[in-house]
Formats: C-alpha cells, sequence, structure tokens
C-alpha cells in the first residue's frame, strides 16, 4: 500500500517530487555548511581575542621595559652632579641597546635650561665637533623661557645626529608630555609625532621621557629629562616578535583629545575583516591595539567542500528522482493504456457479437426472401451468392476499418466498383466527407447492392449511354440524405408484383437504418432516396502503446 502511494506521488507530482528532494539536500547543506561556519566563527572569534590580547600584554611589556631603563637612567643621572658625554656613554653601553631595547632609536639625554644657559649649553654641544651645533627652533622665530635640548642620543648615527640640538620644549605634544612627567615624576609618553631624525618623511613616532631631578627634598629642581624615541611601526614590530601573530594585521591607535590616531599598521589589514581591539597603557598614554582575523568573510575549505558535495548529491538525487517520474509516469500511462484497450477489446467483443448476429438475421431474411422468389435452384443460389458477396465485401471494407466508422464514398465505391471502368456507363460519385456506423455501412452496402444489380438488368447500366447518380448532403448533425437516381437507360415501368430487391431495401434497410425508404420507379429511371444516420470516428478505435506512439 505505502509502495502504491509513493509511486502515486510520483506522478502526481513528477516535478515537484524532485524539487522536493533537491531542496531538503540542499537545506540539510545549508545548515550543515551553517554550523561548520558557526564553530569556526567561534573559534575564529576566540583566537582574535587571544591573539589581541597577546599583542595588548606585548605592547605594555616593550613600554614597560623602555620604562625601567629610563627609571634607571634618571636615578643615575639624578646622583651626579654634571652629566656629560662619557658617563653616558658608558651607561648606555651597558644597556645593550641592539639586544635589550629594540623598537627604540636609543636613549638620550635632554636638560633642562633656562634662557641664559643657552650659550654654556650650546658650548657642550660643540665639544670635538668639526661643525657647531647650535639649539633649534631659535629664540627669534618662537620666543620661550624654559628649554629642553637634545643633548646626547645614543647609539650615534647619522640618524640620531639630527636630533642633537633640537628643543623638544618648542612642539606642543612634546611639551605637553614634559610637563606631565614633570608632575607625575614618572616616564610619560607623548602622542603622535614626528621623530627629528625622520629628516622630515611622514613616519608616526613618539617619545617617553622620565624626569630627573638633583638637590634634596626641599630644595630639588628639575635636572633635564632620560628619553627614548620611538618609531611607531618598528615598536609595533618589535611588540609582535613577542608573541606568534606574525601573520595577523594589527594596527596601533593614539587615543588622545581629538579622537583616535593611527600610529602603525602592520602589512595586510582588509576594511571588511573581524576585529578585535584593546586598550593598552604605554608609559601613562592612552592607546589602542587591533588585530584582525586573517581569514575574509569566504567559506572555510571544510565548508567549500561540505557545499560542493551537498550540492552534487542533492543534483544527483534531482536526476534520479527525475527519472524514476518519467518511469512511473510511462508505467502508468501503460498500465492506463492497457486498461483501455482491455474495456476497448470488451466492448468490441459485445459489439462483434451483436453485428454477428445482426449479420446472420440478414443471411436468413436474404436467405427466406430469395427462396421465395427464385423459380429455381439455379436462381436461387445465383441470388444467394450476389447477395453474400455484397455482404462479404462491405465486410472487408468495415475490416479495413477495424469496425470503427466508414466513409459513405467507400460503401459506395466498393458496391459499384464492377460498373466503374465500364465506358459505356457513366458514374457520378459525389458529396462531403461522411462517416457511418458498421451496422448502418452493411445496410447501405446491401441497398446500393440490390439497385446496383437491377440497374445492371432492367436499367441505366444495362444500356450504352446509361448514368447513375449517387449523391448525398446532410441534412442535419446526425442525418445524411443519399440520392439515387437512374438516366439515360431503358424506359421505365411500375412493376406489377414487388421483388426480393424492393422488400430487402423497404423492409430490411429501412428497419437496420430506422428510417423509411423511398424508392420510385419513374419513366426516366428509378430513384431511391435513403435517411442515414451519422456516426463520430469510433471511440473504440484501437490505439499503440505510448511507448510505440512516442518512437513513432
Amino acid at each position: 500500500m505505502r509502495k502504491k502511494v509513493r509511486q502515486r506521488w510520483l506522478v502526481d507530482y513528477p516535478r515537484a517530487v524532485p524539487l522536493a528532494i533537491f531542496a531538503l539536500v540542499a537545506a540539510v547543506t545549508a545548515l550543515s555548511v551553517f554550523a561548520i561556519e558557526s564553530g569556526q566563527r567561534i573559534r575564529e572569534e576566540a583566537d582574535l581575542n587571544r591573539k589581541a590580547q597577546a599583542m595588548a600584554f606585548a605592547i605594555e611589556r616593550r613600554a614597560y621595559s623602555n620604562s625601567a631603563f629610563l627609571r634607571a637612567a634618571g636615578a643615575l643621572f639624578g646622583s651626579q652632579g654634571q652629566v656629560d658625554a662619557e658617563t653616558f656613554r658608558q651607561f648606555v653601553a651597558e644597556l645593550r641597546l641592539d639586544s635589550d631595547y629594540r623598537g627604540a632609536e636609543g636613549i638620550g639625554w635632554a636638560p633642562a635650561i633656562g634662557v641664559g644657559e643657552i650659550a654654556a649649553t650650546e658650548a657642550i654641544l660643540n665639544e670635538g665637533k668639526l661643525h657647531s651645533v647650535r639649539i633649534t627652533p631659535s629664540l627669534v622665530s618662537e620666543p620661550r623661557q624654559q628649554l629642553v635640548p637634545v643633548m646626547f642620543l645614543q647609539p650615534d648615527t647619522l640618524r640620531n645626529r639630527r636630533a642633537i640640538g633640537f628643543d623638544m620644549y618648542s612642539e606642543p605634544v612634546r611639551r605637553k608630555a614634559l610637563d606631565e612627567a614633570t608632575r607625575t615624576e614618572r616616564p610619560t609618553a607623548t602622542g603622535r609625532v614626528t621623530l627629528v631624525q625622520e629628516g622630515g618623511e611622514e613616519q608616526p613616532g613618539f617619545l617617553i621621557y622620565m624626569p630627573v631631578f638633583e638637590g634634596g627634598a626641599s630644595n630639588r629642581s628639575l635636572k633635564g629629562f632620560v628619553y627614548s624615541p620611538f618609531n611607531a611601526s618598528q615598536f609595533l614590530a618589535s611588540a609582535a616578535d613577542l608573541v606568534s601573530i606574525e601573520e595577523a594585521p594589527v594596527r596601533l591607535f593614539d587615543v588622545g583629545d581629538d579622537g583616535r590616531v593611527l600610529m602603525a599598521e602592520r602589512k595586510g589589514w582588509v576594511g571588511d575583516r573581524p576585529v578585535v581591539e584593546r586598550e593598552v597603557d604605554l608609559a601613562g598614554r592612552e592607546m589602542l591595539v587591533a588585530v584582525q582575523a586573517v581569514r575574509d568573510n569566504t567559506l572555510s575549505p571544510l565548508s567549500m567542500i561540505t557545499l560542493l558535495f551537498g550540492l552534487a548529491v542533492a543534483s544527483l538525487l534531482l536526476i534520479v528522482a527525475r527519472l524514476l517520474t518519467q518511469q512511473a509516469q510511462e508505467d502508468s500511462k501503460s498500465l492506463e493504456w492497457f486498461a483501455e484497450q482491455n474495456s476497448i477489446r470488451n466492448s468490441l467483443t459485445r459489439e462483434l457479437n451483436h453485428r454477428v448476429k445482426n449479420t446472420l438475421a440478414n443471411v436468413l431474411s436474404i436467405v427466406s426472401l430469395t427462396r421465395r422468389r427464385a423459380e429455381d435452384l439455379d436462381e436461387f443460389a445465383e441470388g444467394i451468392d450476389q447477395r453474400i458477396r455484397a455482404l462479404s465485401a462491405t465486410h472487408d471494407l468495415l475490416t479495413q476499418s477495424e469496425w470503427g466508422t466508414t466513409p459513405i464514398r467507400s460503401v459506395i465505391e466498393v458496391e459499384l466498383a464492377p460498373y466503374a471502368n465500364d465506358q459505356d456507363h457513366e458514374l457520378v460519385i459525389e458529396g462531403p466527407e461522411v462517416e457511418l456506423a458498421p451496422n448502418d455501412a452493411l445496410s447501405l452496402g446491401l441497398a446500393l447492392h440490390e439497385l446496383a444489380t437491377n440497374a445492371a438488368k432492367y436499367g441505366a447500366l444495362s444500356t450504352s449511354g446509361g448514368k447513375v447518380s449517387i449523391i448525398w448532403t446532410l441534412v442535419s448533425e446526425n442525418l445524411a440524405r443519399i440520392d439515387w437516381t437512374e438516366s439515360g437507360g431503358p424506359r421505365v415501368t411500375e412493376p406489377t408484383k414487388r421483388g426480393f430487391g424492393t422488400d430487402l431495401i423497404e423492409k430490411i434497410v429501412a428497419h437496420e437504418l430506422r428510417h423509411p425508404v423511398e424508392l420510385d420507379f419513374l419513366p426516366t429511371g428509378v430513384r431511391c432516396k435513403l435517411l442515414v444516420p451519422v456516426r463520430e470516428p469510433s471511440e473504440f478505435a484501437l490505439r499503440s502503446p505510448p511507448a510505440q506512439r512516442e518512437q513513432e
């Protein structure tokens, strides 16, 4: 029962069932891809948070290490009376900047002086130098009461020599950090600046200042600043070296009064990928580190494989289901065809039985009438033979049409075939295409045979120049009228005694056709009018199986 229901679905919904199967598999595939992607996103988000936290710790660790060196330098230089070049070089040499001070341009000393100390400070700057160094910018261009010029900066490179003599107090961002460091007495970082070492290039950087004081608690005064300049990109790269996020894009922002300002960025940053941000405290300066996911929003390899495999399976099932529905439809059509043909054969068997009985009844009537009209045995045998042959000819015609409907023209042509090629006579056969039922065709055939036989013996077909016209017209949709008219033959007189043909036409044929027959013996020739029922093509016509029709 369930199998029949499934087959019924395949037949009733030949397109919906394959599409439903495809949609179901596609939905399962989409759900699987969604689950895979959700898990992947959770893992990536957790990994991204871990990387962001690690990067924030690394930046703070770099800043703390550098601040520790500056604190040590501040304590050393605060205990010294004068910070000279030799003392500064020895201290920096002990720091091993190449290995322990990564990310910084170096470490420097900048005394805090007044306007009256400019000349003495410039004299110290020019000791042992071939070219004179002056404090810049000059007081003429920018008047100010306090100066913090760069006096020493190690390592002694051409790049760092550009900063010697630069008054850091003359620039607002640096000045703000210097004042904050003096107030808090702790290492303090500036906001985004362009280092003097860059030589005018737009390379963002920052500095960390550590104030150095001299004197006791009651008479303590600001001596100067130990500081470190940092190229932001190099500092970010050095922090990234501490954690395993070499492939992750990272950005470092300065968070100030003007909002966030980009300090540095590692390669690979793309605008539409997930980002995790963490706040960092870089020597008292609030900054922000942002770590971006490596993979964009495209599907992961596992999701792509699952999607392609699911679509392939869905497509395959769609094709298989479509083939099954087509086969089920063909099987259903074949079963319907066999059932229909079985019904047709049963109906044809009943119809044939009925027609055989009618034919036998006609034969018995013919035999009875022929026997009564015959004068001797030869006349009886000849009459029987001719009439049976007429029935046989019409039966052959019906057999060719598979006992379906038969055209009037075909019945007329069969019965008048012996006279069609005779040059002495003229036959006129005209009328529309009209179909007759099998029994009506048999009755019409008998009537035409008797009329033709009578015309051949006594009428228009018995002499040269005779003419027989058989013309039929449609009286209505269901009725046709056939006119038999003879002319050009011998003069006809009303028979004194009714013959077999007259009785056959007026009794048997009229009864079978269910309409009266008009038979007139006019002097110019016999005239007969028959009304014949019209039939549509038989509903019992045999047909070929569906598969065979498709091949044809």
